[in-house]
C-alpha cells in the first residue's frame, strides 16, 4: 500500500505534469515576489539579523562596535521596506486584492491536494481530474494577474472541492489548529530553553541597565532548568562566571525575578572595604571615571512613573575580567562589608548600582536583610543584550513624562 507521502508525491508530478515549464518558473518567481511584499518579509529580516548580531557579540563581546551600528542602519532599511509595503497596499487597492486572492488560491489548492491524498476520502478517477485540471487553471490565473478571471477560477475550484471532497474543509479547519498548536508549542518551548525577554524594572543595575530596557536572557548557556524544582540536571555550555550578569528567580521571594552582577563562585571568600570589592583577599581593579554623576531613575513602585536624580561617583571595575561601570554614593558607602564565604551550589551577586541594590549583602530584599545567596537550580540565564530601551530622555520624552526611545542603547551587549 502507498504510503501518504508518496500519494501526495504522485499528485503533485499529475499536478506539475498540468503546466508548462513556463508557467512552474513564473510561480516560483511570483511565490517569491509574494514573499517579499508580504508585511511579514520585513519582520522575518530583521529577526534573522537579530539573531546572528546576538551570536556574534555574544561569542566576541568586542564585535558590536561595528555590529552594533550596522543593524541599527539595517533596522532602518527594514522600517522602510515595511512603510513602503503598507503604502503600496493603502494606495493600490488591485495590488492588496490581487495579493489576497492569490493568498486564497495558494491555500486553496494546498488544501485540496492536503484532502485529495487524504486515506479517509475516496475520489472518482473522472472527479480528481477536474480538479487537477481546474487547480492548474487556476495557477494560470494566479501567475497572469487577472483579478475578474482569478476570482472566478477561484470560486469554481471551490465549488469543485466541495462536491467532490466532502467534509475537506472541516479537515482544513482541523489542520490549521493543528499547525497553530504546534507553533504555539515551539514559541514555548524556545522561551523555555533558549531565549526569554525581561524588562528592567528597578534602578540597581545602573549604570549598565537602565530601568525600561528590554533584554534577551540566553537559558541555554547554564544548562536547562526545571523551574518548579528549581533544578539545573545538567551543564550545557558553562557554570556561572564572575562578572556574568544574571537573570535569576528570587529564592527569598520566588514570586519575583531579580537581574545582578555575579561577584563571587562557591568557595570564595568575598568583602567589600570602602566598596573596593576582595575576593580570598584580592583586590578586584576599579579606577574612578568621575564625581558627581546626576542620572535619573524611578521607584519601581511609584504608579506615577517620575524621574528623580541622584548623585553618584562612578567607577569603572573588573571583575572576573569583565569590564563595567558600577555607581556608589559616598554618604551611603560603608567601610567593610563581610567577609563572607559562598556555600557550595550557589553565588554571591550585586547590583552595579551599589548603595542602590537589595543584594546578598542585604539578603536579596528580605524582612530579614540577612546574607543571601542564589542557588545555581534559581538561576535563569544569563543577560545577552537590549534589544529595546525606553527610558529617561529617550526620543520623544517630553510627551510622556521624560520616558522615550533611547535609540544610542539598542542592541548593547551586556557586559
Amino acid at each position: 500500500m502507498a504510503t501518504p507521502a508518496k500519494v501526495r508525491e504522485k499528485l503533485e508530478a499529475e499536478v506539475s505534469a498540468r503546466r508548462s515549464d513556463a508557467q512552474q518558473r513564473a510561480s516560483r518567481r511570483l511565490y517569491w515576489q509574494e514573499l517579499l511584499t508580504s508585511l511579514w518579509a520585513p519582520f522575518t529580516c530583521f529577526a534573522v539579523a537579530l539573531i546572528l548580531y546576538t551570536i556574534v557579540v555574544e561569542t566576541h563581546t568586542p564585535a558590536y562596535s561595528w555590529a552594533q551600528p550596522a543593524l541599527k542602519v539595517f533596522g532602518c532599511l527594514m522600517i522602510g521596506w515595511f512603510v513602503g509595503l503598507w503604502i503600496a497596499r493603502l494606495l493600490h487597492g488591485h495590488f492588496r486584492q490581487m495579493r489576497r486572492l492569490r493568498h486564497q488560491a495558494r491555500e486553496l489548492e494546498q488544501d485540496i491536494q492536503m484532502a485529495m491524498t487524504s486515506p479517509g476520502i475516496k475520489l472518482d478517477p473522472k472527479a480528481r481530474d477536474k480538479l487537477i485540471e481546474q487547480a492548474a487553471i487556476v495557477d494560470r490565473e494566479r501567475i497572469e494577474g487577472g483579478l475578474d478571471q482569478l476570482d472566478s477560477e477561484l470560486k469554481k475550484l471551490s465549488s469543485l472541492a466541495d462536491k467532490h471532497l466532502a467534509g475537506w474543509r472541516r479537515g482544513s479547519n482541523l489542520d490549521l489548529a493543528i499547525g497553530f498548536a504546534k507553533a504555539l508549542a515551539i514559541a514555548l518551548l524556545l522561551r523555555t530553553v533558549v531565549v526569554e525577554p525581561f524588562k528592567i524594572p528597578s534602578g540597581s543595575m545602573y549604570p549598565t541597565l537602565n530601568v525600561g530596557d528590554q533584554i534577551f536572557v540566553n537559558k541555554f548557556i547554564y544548562g536547562v532548568r526545571i523551574p518548579w524544582l528549581n533544578k539545573v540536571p545538567f551543564v550545557i555550555v558553562r557554570p556561572p562566571e564572575r562578572g556574568d550578569v544574571i537573570v535569576f528567580n528570587n529564592p527569598v521571594n520566588e514570586s519575583v525575578d531579580f537581574i545582578k552582577r555575579v561577584i563571587a563562585l562557591p568557595g570564595d571568600r568575598v568583602e567589600l572595604r570602602n566598596g573596593v570589592v576582595y575576593i580570598n583577599g584580592k583586590e578586584q581593579p576599579r579606577r574612578l571615571i568621575s564625581t558627581g554623576h546626576t542620572y535619573y531613575t524611578q521607584d519601581s513602585n511609584d504608579p506615577t512613573g517620575t524621574w528623580r536624580p541622584e548623585r553618584v561617583d562612578v567607577y569603572e571595575e573588573n571583575i572576573g575580567g569583565k569590564l563595567h561601570r558600577v555607581y556608589e554614593m559616598p554618604s551611603r558607602l560603608k567601610p567593610q562589608e563581610g567577609p563572607w564565604t559562598v556555600p557550595s551550589g550557589q553565588v554571591f551577586v550585586m547590583g552595579d548600582n551599589r548603595e542602590n541594590s537589595s543584594d546578598s549583602r542585604l539578603g536579596l530584599g528580605g524582612s530579614t536583610q540577612q546574607i543571601a545567596y542564589v542557588p545555581f537550580g534559581h538561576i535563569k540565564g544569563k543577560a545577552m543584550i537590549i534589544w529595546l530601551s525606553l527610558s529617561y530622555d529617550g526620543f520623544l520624552s517630553s510627551l510622556f513624562g521624560g520616558t522615550g526611545l533611547r535609540t544610542d542603547r539598542l542592541f548593547l551587549p551586556i557586559r
